[in-house]
């Protein structure tokens, strides 16, 4: 079992390592498709002179890129620098794209660049450093650039060709879709964008080269399933499961953010068969039809998925054919699955902390250890950054940055909150590292210096609250915002509600799909009572008994400053809570 563990565990930073030099210049492939689609002789606006511009940049600008990328991330700038010399060589070795060259030069470089100072940096006599430096970067980016070219571009270039045989093979063969068996259990356990990134954006790069188009950039990315799923869960599902997938709907199809549906599949294992079953489906419609993209489409958000289709209406309307299918798919037999389902109502918070050591013990780790750090440390004296963590760093983690940063200034705390893959973290004190429970240990073994904290969703838990109060030195217990919101839920005098308002600051996305979710409760409960949101500036105009303003912990007092008359119910998160749930049952009793 330990064996199988740690296999898992060296696939998952495989997997990472390979996604991390890709995904920092997705930027560049779009920029790559944007121009291919546009000035090729069959784009939408033709250029000679500007269509001379792909080749050199699919030839030796991605390549490069990629294999800079994998060079810093093992040794920052003079590793970037050595792989970007040692990717040259692979390139100039070959006739073929070199990303897979790239991928094994660029670290590669940056490895030796790294051990050569390791040994001889101590040895550098005083006043020889800059020359010692320059030389030892540019001798083994020399060696490495003759070993690429006679050996690793010849190698990786037969390789390539082996490869994209077989995948055209099995395109042609018309077995794709079985890809999916493998891709969208994958995703749930954090091993998408090393699929997509990894694999799928290289190899179809070389196929759009060639045919202006890919399907292997649609494999992964395609949210049909996902929003199957989610659609489901809004219409058949229970509790809070039910109320917050519509907000998750909205994230997941048009922002592309398809982690947020990942709990929605853990909490019932059974919903793996509808993730599987809207992949394969979605990705036999797109090769029944001929779908493909022009470059990858990152993230995964319908819109951007449209704005890399190839030309004219046939095209686009195939990749949504091949979208509609798999939402279908993924939505009737997730109906199936909810529908059969006799338990009470899940609670999603509880399924997300499932989820997570479920993640951690397939990775080999106990739940104990994903949850090691504590936020003994953590105080306004003791923090000076705060730093949301995974894998690629982007994503969720970016959303869940966006959502702590904006609780912080309101706080009135000076202090910056960003997000990073794991793998460009750096060791220093006062930092607060935030990470989802499965991902923990690898953060930390990285920062030990650090704080952590482990959630179980970047986008919905009651963490971020309490990081703020110990930020702002208000020592609140775990327990405490909940013995506040049940309080607060009890003392609202429901028969006298006319109206329930949202308050927001400036940012008013967690307003206004917090407004989404309890409207479509209310609806679906038959209850008439009007739910909108509005400023602290606004609500002096619903200081009334007969108003409900709903506010999370951290903006609890400046509800209560600008509408001290109203109704309160503070909660965790605006987006998904119990609390909308009992509120209905209290209401329609």
């Amino acid at each position: 079992m330990e064996q199988q563990s740690s296999l898992k565990v060296k696939i998952q930073k495989l997997g990472t390592s390979l996604s991390n030099m890709v995904m920092p210049n997705i930027g560049a492939f779009i920029a790559w498709g944007v121009i291919t689609a546009l000035f090729i002789e069959a784009g939408y606006l033709p250029n000679e002179k500007l269509a001379t511009v792909v080749s050199p940049m699919l030839t030796y600008l991605l390549p490069i890129l990629i294999g800079y990328t994998g060079g810093y991330n093992v040794y920052a700038q003079r590793g970037g620098v050595v792989g970007a010399i040692a990717t040259f060589g692979a390139i100039a070795g070959s006739s073929v794209p070199m990303f897979i060259g790239a991928m094994i030069m660029g670290p590669l470089g940056g490895w030796l660049i790294k051990k050569f100072d390791e040994k001889f940096q101590s040895k550098i006599p005083t006043g020889f450093e800059m020359l010692v430096n320059n030389f030892s970067a540019g001798l083994i980016g020399f060696g490495l650039v003759l070993i690429a070219f006679f050996a690793i571009g010849p190698v990786v270039a037969t390789l390539t060709g082996w490869v994209g045989d077989g995948v055209q093979a099995i395109v042609d063969a018309k077995l794709l879709p079985i890809a999916n068996l493998i891709i969208e259990p994958a995703k749930v356990l954090f091993l998408n964008n090393a699929l997509n990134h990894g694999i799928f954006t290289p190899l179809g790069t070389e196929q759009a080269a060639a045919t202006g188009k890919s399907i292997l950039y649609l494999l992964e990315a395609n949210p049909g399933p996902g929003l199957g799923i989610l659609l489901a869960y809004g219409i058949f599902g229970k509790g809070s499961a039910k109320s917050s997938s519509w907000g998750a709907t909205i994230i997941h199809f048009l922002g592309g953010i398809h982690e947020i549906y990942f709990p929605y599949v853990m909490m019932k294992p059974a919903m793996f068969l509808a993730a599987i079953a809207g992949g394969v489906t979605g990705t036999f419609t797109f090769q029944l039809l001929g779908a493909g993209l022009t470059s990858p489409s990152s993230p995964g958000s319908i819109i951007a998925i449209m704005a890399m289709a190839p030309k004219g209406f046939g095209p686009h309307l195939v990749v949504l054919a091949g979208v509609l299918a798999g939402t279908v798919a993924s939505f009737l037999v997730a109906s199936v699955i909810l529908k059969t389902d006799k338990s009470i109502a899940n609670d999603l918070e509880q399924a997300q902390a499932a989820t997570a050591a479920a993640k951690a013990q397939s990775k080999g780790q106990s739940t104990s250890t994903a949850s090691v750090p504590t936020t003994e440390d953590i105080s306004a004296k003791n923090i000076d950054q705060i730093i949301f963590a995974c894998d690629a760093g982007m994503g969720s983690s970016a959303m869940g940055a966006s959502i702590l940063r904006d609780k912080v200034k309101k706080a009135g705390l000076n202090i910056p909150v960003t997000n990073k893959a794991i793998s460009n973290l750096t060791d220093v004190d006062r930092t607060l590292i935030v990470t989802q429970e499965e991902l923990t240990p690898r953060a930390y073994q990285r920062t030990p210096r650090a704080a952590h904290v482990s959630v179980d969703n970047f986008l919905a838990t009651p963490k971020y609250d309490d990081i703020v109060s110990l930020l702002t030195e208000e020592a609140v217990a775990t327990s405490t915002p909940k013995k506040e919101e049940t309080s607060s839920d009890e003392k609202v005098n429901l028969n006298q509600i006319d109206e329930v308002v949202f308050a927001h600051g400036k940012a008013e996305g967690s307003a206004t799909m917090g407004q989404a979710t309890l409207s479509a409760i209310f609806k679906n409960k038959n209850v008439g009572i009007p739910v909108s949101k509005a400023t602290f500036a606004d609500l002096d105009r619903f200081n009334a008994k007969n108003i409900l303003v709903v506010t999370t912990i951290a903006n609890q007092i400046d509800v209560q400053s600008a509408a001290p008359e109203a109704q309160l119910l503070v909660v965790d998160s605006l987006v998904t809570t119990p609390e909308y749930d009992k509120m209905v049952d209290r209401i329609t009793k």
